[in-house]
């Protein structure tokens, strides 16, 4: 009887044990949504926010990404962070960006390439256009085509251009990967001089400047930004700007046109990007604060050295998606035109 007492006193015990952890458990639980609704209702933005960039550090894009960042951190009240995702022309860091939580945390400092040309000529998983909500336009910057006179010792784009037609096919060029408009340059100006060269895709700009630093290629149409550097330190020869304009930054450099190449005018342009369906608060708080940024003129200054046009552009987040639709239309046509399409 005693050893059945015992043991009904022990079951009881541990019944007693059982409720007091689920009931610890529903309390903690409880204490976890109360907390996370909370944070909810936090205003944005309440922790770190990362500013994805598709390229190598040390390019055009990269190089922006970072100036614009300080500023906007401080803007913000939060840690950017820049987190650099090469590859296929962008398209990896857009793949990224796009299936993100869209709740203002994850951005996308876009371009030209990764947004509306690459996709014409790389597999793309997302809808480039509807992926996306548009935040703000950033600025321009022109191409410039460069040689390393160390291999190259041509002084101007005639002499490039006859050196190249005189070996088709021998000489080459980089770019910072397919669609990008160092490569759509390169094609558009081939397409009309018949200097036939090869062209050499990378993951970004950056490591497209140290091969033709290191005179492993012939030239590039680089994005000003990421060559105006190496042109500043002569190490690499400026032959013409692809704007329709010289650049402030290098008024000495003609255009395409003024060096006898007619019908080009290539730009690449910047922007940012958040997946689709962001909030409309959060959206109106980070473009508020991007053009806060844009306009402070320390950053103005940084990013005009680095030879961009800041502005000029849609200055609305709606303007700024039709803007988009329409480049994204454009470029269709432009590739289709070039003859470039998917392998």
């Amino acid at each position: 009887m005693i050893e059945h007492d015992c043991q009904r006193q022990q079951i009881q015990d541990g019944d007693k044990a059982t409720m007091k952890k689920t009931l610890y458990a529903l309390i903690g639980a409880l204490a976890l949504v109360q907390a996370g609704a909370a944070r909810a209702e936090e205003p944005f933005p309440h922790k770190p926010v990362r500013l994805v960039v598709g390229f190598v550090p040390g390019g055009g894009t990269d190089v922006s990404a970072r100036i614009i960042a300080q500023h906007l951190s401080t803007v913000l009240g939060q840690p950017l962070v820049v987190e650099n995702r090469p590859g296929a022309s962008g398209l990896i860091a857009g793949e990224m960006v796009a299936k993100a939580e869209p709740d203002g945390y994850t951005l996308l400092l876009a371009n030209m390439q990764s947004t509306v040309s690459a996709p014409y000529m790389l597999p793309v998983s997302y809808d480039p256009v509807k992926a996306f909500t548009a935040v703000r336009y950033i600025g321009s910057v022109p191409n410039i085509l460069v040689v390393n006179p160390s291999k190259n010792d041509v002084k101007s784009l005639q002499e490039l251009t006859d050196l190249v037609k005189a070996s088709p096919g021998k000489y080459t060029y980089a770019s910072s990967g397919m669609g990008s408009p160092q490569h759509l340059s390169a094609a558009r100006f081939s397409q009309i001089t018949g200097a036939q060269m090869e062209h050499i895709p990378y993951k970004g700009s950056g490591q497209a400047m140290a091969d033709l630093l290191g005179a492993q290629v012939d030239m590039n149409f680089d994005t000003l930004p990421g060559a105006i550097g190496q042109v500043r330190a002569g190490k690499l020869r400026p032959l013409a700007v692809t704007s329709a304009k010289r650049a402030a930054s290098l008024p000495d450099v003609p255009t395409l046109a003024e060096a006898g190449v007619k019908g080009m005018d290539v730009e690449q342009w910047y922007a940012v990007l958040a997946p689709a369906n962001v909030p409309p608060a959060v959206l109106a708080k980070l473009d508020e604060a991007l053009k806060a940024s844009l306009t402070d003129k320390g950053v103005a200054s940084k990013l005009a050295d680095q030879g961009m046009v800041v502005g000029g552009g849609p200055d609305s987040p709606a303007d700024f998606q039709a803007f988009v639709q329409s480049e994204y239309e454009k470029y269709g046509r432009i590739t289709a035109d070039l003859g470039l399409k998917k392998p």
